[in-house]
């Protein structure tokens, strides 16, 4: 046997075994034949991930899963494709499945599902009014079982709003206990709205020298007003965060790369944010007018800013930073009082100093209006840098 046929019969028995004799340059879509063992990375990374994969009904879904465990366009050159989103499409070809996909239950909302929902969330706002009305028209102690009944009739409202349509939480065995705490938080910012103000004025001028009566010309007066602009913004909010959402998947589906997507998507959380606050600014110009009371904007614009991303963060699996943006500017209201009270004793007149000088410049407005500002700006930072990824809007329930 000549050297050329021992040549010819070595390269036949690498064929034969398998061997790769060059790497497959870096294109928009792999082979998904012919790769065996090692030579074969994607399959490597689809055993890694075999649930997601089995879990998904479409490449998007894959391509979010993955950037959601740190998978980048640049580390998608390593599995021999240009971008997440073709190597999610080669896993999704790959995977063994009986039969076609079945569409997605989520992509649309049904009219009569969004019917229900939208009723939901009429729900708090019209509790609030009710109530509201109810406090007009008793006295004494009347008008405080109008406000207990009242105050636990808006609470099951607003968690029949939360637990159905775009408010709600994703389900999942722990869901309740991972918004426990941004729902505590939010019932204290909200029942600072009502009583805060008339509390800090009552202590800042010595008091408070009796409980609240339900009234705004009282002891300890009570702001009605923002309150109930904020309960009605329960629809405004709703229907904000259907529109993220829905918009968000469809621009998923157009987006051919992880920064496309990102570069759409934070016009449109920005966008549907301005327009909740235009909703809720006309609704405490109504509120205000037809109870005679301040419009209190900015205070509102603050708080409302800060419980619409606190739940849009809760939506998509982010609760731990809404509730401490929540805790935060909770912790910051109580302190108010607290200082200037401290500042009654021997020696601590200097705890008061802040508050003091603050109040006098600004009103007993401004310290929900900062404590509250402050909160929704780190929570809108947040939210520009994890509801802009597509982990975030993954239907398989990707953290």
């Amino acid at each position: 046997m000549n050297d050329l046929d021992k040549r010819a019969e070595r390269a036949q028995d690498e064929v034969e075994v398998g061997a790769d004799p060059a790497p497959a340059p870096v294109t928009g879509r792999a082979p998904a034949v012919g790769r065996r063992g090692a030579a074969d990375p994607v399959k490597v990374l689809m055993h890694r991930h075999r649930d997601l994969c089995e879990r998904a009904v479409d490449a998007l879904e894959i391509a979010a899963g993955l950037e959601a465990h740190g998978m980048t366009d640049r580390t998608a050159t390593r599995f021999r494709h240009r971008d997440v989103f073709s190597l999610a499409e080669e896993m999704y070809a790959r995977v063994p499945r009986d039969g076609e996909p079945l569409p997605h239950p989520g992509t649309a909302t049904a009219p009569r599902e969004r019917a229900d929902w939208a009723l939901f969330a009429l729900l708090p706002g019209a509790l609030s009014t009710a109530t509201v009305i109810g406090l007009h028209l008793t006295q004494g102690r009347n008008r405080f079982l109008v406000v207990v009944t009242g105050i636990l009739a808006v609470a099951l409202g607003a968690r029949a709003a939360l637990r159905r349509g775009p408010l709600s939480t994703p389900p999942g065995t722990h869901a309740w206990r991972t918004a426990a705490r941004p729902r505590a938080w939010t019932w204290w910012l909200l029942g600072y709205a009502a009583l805060g103000d008339g509390l800090l004025d009552a202590v800042m001028g010595g008091g408070p020298d009796g409980l609240p009566n339900g009234t705004t010309d009282g002891p300890w007066p009570l702001a009605t007003a923002p309150v109930l602009a904020l309960t009605l913004a329960c629809v405004p909010a709703a229907w904000s965060a259907h529109l993220f959402a829905t918009h968000a998947r469809r621009r998923l589906t157009a987006s051919r790369g992880l920064d496309d997507f990102t570069a759409a998507a934070q016009p449109l959380l920005l966008g549907t944010f301005a327009l909740f606050l235009c909703a809720l600014a006309a609704l405490g110009a109504v509120c205000g007018a037809i109870l005679h009371e301040s419009a209190a904007y900015p205070e509102i614009l603050a708080l409302g800013s800060l419980l619409l991303l606190a739940r849009l963060l809760c939506i998509h699996h982010l609760s731990h930073p809404a509730a401490l943006g929540l805790a935060a500017a909770a912790a910051t209201e109580a302190m108010a009082p607290a200082l200037v009270l401290g500042g009654r004793l021997p020696g601590c007149a200097f705890l008061s100093v802040p508050v003091e000088s603050l109040v006098d410049a600004w009103g007993t407005g401004s310290v929900p209006t900062l404590a509250c500002t402050a909160g929704a700006l780190t929570l809108l930072f947040h939210a520009t840098r994890t509801l802009t990824r597509a982990s975030a809007h993954a239907p398989t329930g990707e953290p």
